[in-house]
């Protein structure tokens, strides 16, 4: 944020006294929208602030309402509402008639068998708030839907992306979808809404080799989508953009291909995550983040249609088996390498890894540059194995 000349100040809900420099933060001692929002008045009274921002999912709506309130540029709270709930956003894609897979909203396993069988498995269990692939399914069948559904709406109780969330904000419907499965590849957008047109900064290959879940994430750039292939995706998000009411937004769009078209899988009103605003600036010369400030503050980013830069990358999710964390060793082979450009470990000792059904926890990121696809792939691969998990009980 230095970089761009911003003095940035953060306000948390609930959390630590420490959390951040204490002449630069504020900590409500509550969730509830009202007193948080009444915070941020009257911090913006002294401080006199030129934007409101966040890089989480699960506060994309509280922001666009402190926005609101303060008189400050934002996305409005009608567009955040479309933007974080899958279920809205679905039903505003299919009013604007922007394809997308056939969806069902469930609350009984009843009802999820159902749509099961009228859309034919597999099908895609999900949940409508949530976030990086979090309870997010493919079920194969009856006997899978049922474990999966119990599975999944336990989760719901203790989700994160949930509770993280402001109280007394109407987030929606709170449950489950069945959705159609989508057979072609899928592409990751990091994207600008401003006025009347669309940039796609950039845009990723999602390469996984696909399973159950879909945490299992290995992603390439720039795009293998040629040229009238990317203006097909580009008309696309133009369109789910407009349904969702994005009219100056930053988006990490996700597009699926099916039968030859590019459906939308969502647009969240927030960069990308895993490394991907790193990815932009490395693949594609856009700077996510900078949009951000940018967008924040009301002025338009410097920002082009997608011309990749010509350098490749491929980037993957950090995955081990489920167990609670001893050490994560990653030796200086990767760390030192002058073609690793993301590497982060997110778990800790102590923490617990779920793996599908319990859940889909991963361990971190990595990427690497290269040459080409395979050059960087291998390379990938290669220092991925060196990186070692030990669980409690391994000994």
């Amino acid at each position: 944020m230095q970089a761009f000349g911003v003095d940035l100040y953060v306000m948390n809900g609930e959390g630590t006294a420490d959390f951040w420099p204490a002449d630069h933060y504020r900590l409500v001692g509550s969730k509830k929208i009202d007193e948080m929002i009444a915070c941020a008045e009257e911090w913006h009274a002294t401080e006199h602030f030129d934007g409101v921002i966040t890089f989480s999912e699960a506060a994309v709506i509280a922001v666009a309402s402190v926005a609101e309130a303060l008189g400050l540029p934002g996305i409005g709270v009608e567009a955040a509402r479309h933007s974080r709930n899958k279920l809205l956003m679905r039903q505003a894609y299919e009013r604007a008639g922007v394809p997308i897979p056939a969806f069902r909203y469930v609350t009984e396993l009843d009802d999820a068998l159902a749509a099961g069988a009228e859309f034919g498995y597999p099908v895609i269990l999900k949940p409508t708030l949530g976030a990086g692939s979090h309870l997010v399914y493919r079920v194969d069948g009856p006997q899978e839907m049922a474990r999966d559904f119990a599975t999944a709406s336990e989760g719901l109780r203790n989700m994160f992306w949930i509770n993280a969330e402001a109280d007394d904000v109407d987030l929606g419907p709170i449950g489950l979808l069945v959705e159609s499965f989508l057979d072609g590849p899928e592409y990751l957008m990091e994207a600008l809404a401003w006025d009347d047109e669309v940039y796609l900064g950039s845009v990723v290959d999602r390469i996984t080799a696909e399973g159950r879940s879909f945490d299992d994430d290995v992603h390439h750039a720039p795009t293998s989508l040629p040229a009238e292939e990317l203006a097909r995706v580009h008309h696309a998000v133009k369109a789910a953009a407009r349904a969702q009411g994005l009219r100056r937004s930053v988006m990490h769009a996700e597009v699926r291909y099916h039968e030859g078209k590019p459906h939308l899988l969502e647009i969240a009103a927030r960069v990308g995550g895993g490394g991907l605003d790193t990815i932009a600036r490395i693949t594609a010369d856009y700077d996510p983040i900078r949009s951000v400030v940018d967008v924040g503050r009301g002025v338009k980013p410097p920002v082009r249609h997608y011309w990749p830069t010509g350098t490749h990358i491929t980037a993957m999710c950090l995955i081990c088996d489920g167990g609670v964390v001893e050490n994560i060793e990653v030796p200086p082979e990767v760390t030192e390498s002058d073609r690793v450009f993301l590497q982060q470990i997110t778990a800790r000792p102590g923490d617990v890894i779920l793996r599908p059904p319990d859940g889909n926890t991963i361990f971190g990121f990595l990427g690497t540059t290269g040459t080409s696809k395979e050059d960087a792939y291998g390379l990938m691969t290669e220092l991925a194995g060196k990186i070692t998990v030990t669980l409690e009980g391994d000994r």
